[in-house]
């Protein structure tokens, strides 16, 4: 198998593996599933963070009122009050105005938020340095942890204007989000390796060669972004470690430039005694007081 290091600019994103035999429309396809099922799972977690501090998301006619104008203007959260954790709620309000405020308890609290760890661990950037892969199954299963923790705290479903249940649902709308500029679409994607594109309706060994027991980094990039940054010719941490490597040629250097020229004297192999003392058994003896 070919291990396909994956980034986007210069951030790494995951490890995939595949042969060098498989259709570049294939693996494009594959890593962009994977690359946007992050993006999904890192959304639904912030929100589950919010969903664990202030409750089910309020509907859009109430969104950003204070408490006066939604008497004003006689308006009322159904869905929040038909969507109760269980265990019970204590309010906790939501300062941007987004969600109801009904804090689940403390024990579901923690339902959620061990979830969103574990969650946020299978899908981390991180794992490209433990030489662990990201699969599509690896998404999915996130996924559904996510899904079957908030099913554990609300049971009766979150209401369907929240954006954690349209997430899962695939309903989501991005429109005018930081998140819709993120997320790729297949037909616009490409993968370029050391420089070049490679070409859809090509195999991956075109560009690769022949040998499976090969690591790479390909870059992904929409069409009409231009052709990605080359690799450097050494990584940051050979950088670092060039940089320690020429400072401690250059603290050596200072040294020796402040060391006398005639320092040599005191050492013992310029003593001309020290072979007589030698055979008079004069060396190495310490003087202590009686």
């Amino acid at each position: 198998m070919v291990r396909l290091h994956v980034k986007k600019g210069d951030e790494s994103q995951f490890l995939y593996d595949t042969s060098v035999d498989a259709n570049v429309d294939d693996v494009i396809n594959d890593i962009v599933v994977i690359y946007n099922g992050r993006l999904k799972v890192s959304r639904i977690c912030y929100e589950i963070e919010e969903l664990a501090k202030h409750g089910t998301m309020l509907p859009q006619d109430m969104m950003g009122l204070t408490d006066d104008q939604v008497q004003e203007l006689k308006l009322r959260d159904e869905w929040g009050e038909k969507c109760s954790p269980m265990g019970g709620w204590t309010f906790n309000k939501d300062a941007v105005g987004r969600r109801n405020g009904r804090q689940p308890s403390e024990r579901m609290q923690e339902v959620l938020k061990k979830t969103i760890e574990e969650a946020r661990a299978m899908t981390s950037k991180k794992l490209v340095q433990q030489d662990k892969l990201v699969s599509q199954k690896t998404v999915q299963t996130a996924l559904d942890n996510l899904r079957g923790a908030v099913t554990i705290v609300y049971p009766m479903g979150l209401p369907p204007h929240d954006v954690i249940r349209q997430e899962f649902e695939n309903n989501e709308d991005l429109s005018g989000t930081q998140a819709s500029l993120e997320v790729m679409e297949v037909n616009v994607a490409q993968l370029w390796f050391s420089g070049k594109e490679m070409l859809r309706g090509k195999k991956l060994k075109d560009f690769l060669g022949k040998n499976e027991k090969t690591k790479v980094i390909v870059k992904l990039a929409k069409r009409g972004s231009g052709r990605p940054a080359r690799e450097p010719v050494m990584s940051e941490d050979e950088r670092k470690l060039l940089m320690l490597h020429a400072y401690k040629r250059q603290e050596q250097f200072k040294k020796l430039e402040q060391d006398d020229d005639d320092e040599y004297l005191n050492s013992t192999w310029a003593d001309g005694s020290s072979l007589k003392r030698h055979f008079q058994g004069l060396n190495n003896i310490s003087w202590k007081p009686h």
